[in-house]
Parts: C-alpha cells; structure tokens; sequence
C-alpha cells in the first residue's frame, strides 16, 4: 500500500506543479492582453476627446477631414479594446489544461501577427489617400489619407509590441511543456512521449 501510495505522490505532485504553472502563464496572458485593451482603449478615447474639440473648432477643410477620421478611428478603437478585454476576463478564473493553454496562446499571437498585417495595409491605404488628394487637390482625401497614416502607425506599433510580449510569454509556456511532458487535468495523467 505504501509503495502505491508513493507511486501516486509522484506521480500527482508534479502536476500539481505544473497546474500552478500553467495558471501563471494563463495569468500572464491574460495580465498581457488585458493591459493592452487598456492602452488600446485609452488611444481610442483620446483621440474621441481631443479630435471632437478640435473638430468642433475647426474650419471646413483638411483638417477638419483630419479630426472627423481620428474621431471614427477613436470609436473603434474604443470598442475593439472593450471587446478585447471582456473577452479575455473569461478565462481569468478558469482552469486550463496544457493543450488548452498552449492553444490559447498561439491564439492571441495570431491575432496580433495578422493585425499587424492589418496595420501594414492601413498605411498603404493612407498613403495612397493623401497622394491621391494631394494629385486631386482633395481635402477629404488628404485628411483622411493622414489620420488612416497615424492610426495605421499607431496600432503598427502597438501591435508589434502586443505580438512581441505575447510570443515571449509563449516562448516561457512552450519551453515548459518541453520540459515538463506529464499531463494532468483534475481526472486524467498522461505521459508525452517525443519520437
């Protein structure tokens, strides 16, 4: 009975460990993705406050086009953050396998890659909108080609950093599932065996 015993203990304590582990990197995840819809949402309300005063003070005219897209952008970014970060609150208290974390992470790196990718095309379509005002002597086109350019930028970096941040957590999470092959999820051990 003993040796059964002290079978389980070993077999139960390092995935005990290693549920522990993965709670903290799902914690640093969401910790990661919750302080970026912060910044995100904080970007979004500053340009809503800032470009409507301008906005409501400005002549008709470029920059007037100017301020009306910051505003837009504003919004949406506003409600992209408050989605984000409502949707990352779900997993806060809850128990993740390895498989379900692992997939979890690579999740939000693909988001931040492919909005980068996003970002990229923002600027194209901005620059293409202010060489085409300029060439058409366009206000609504110039005005809008350089809000796209600053949004498009702005977020370019925001999400350069984002996928950075999350892939290092990532990185942390991949190294300690190789080094830590035992599965368990409250009912079931496993072993992972690399061939």
């Amino acid at each position: 009975m003993k040796k059964l015993f002290t079978i389980i203990l070993i077999i139960i304590c390092p995935h005990a460990f290693a549920q522990d582990s993965l709670k903290t990197f799902n914690n640093s995840r969401i910790r990661i993705t919750s302080t970026g819809m912060e910044v995100l949402g904080g970007w979004g309300i500053a340009n809503l406050g800032a470009n409507a005063v301008a906005w409501s003070g400005s002549s008709p005219g470029q920059a007037r086009y100017f301020y009306q897209m910051n505003i837009a952008w504003g919004a949406v970014d506003f409600g992209t953050a408050l989605l984000g970060f409502t949707g990352t609150q779900k997993y806060k208290n809850k128990k993740l396998t390895a498989a379900e974390t692992l997939k979890e992470q690579e999740r939000i790196e693909k988001i931040f890659r492919f909005n980068e990718v996003l970002d990229i095309a923002y600027l194209g379509a901005g620059i293409y909108l202010k060489v085409a005002g300029d060439s058409r002597n366009s206000p609504i086109m110039k005005g809008y080609g350089e809000a796209v350019i600053l949004q498009g930028s702005f977020l370019l970096i925001f999400d350069g950093i984002m996928y950075h941040a999350e892939k290092q957590n990532g990185g942390k999470l991949r190294h300690f599932l190789e080094k830590n092959p035992i599965t368990f999820d409250g009912r079931r051990v496993g072993i992972i065996f690399n061939m």
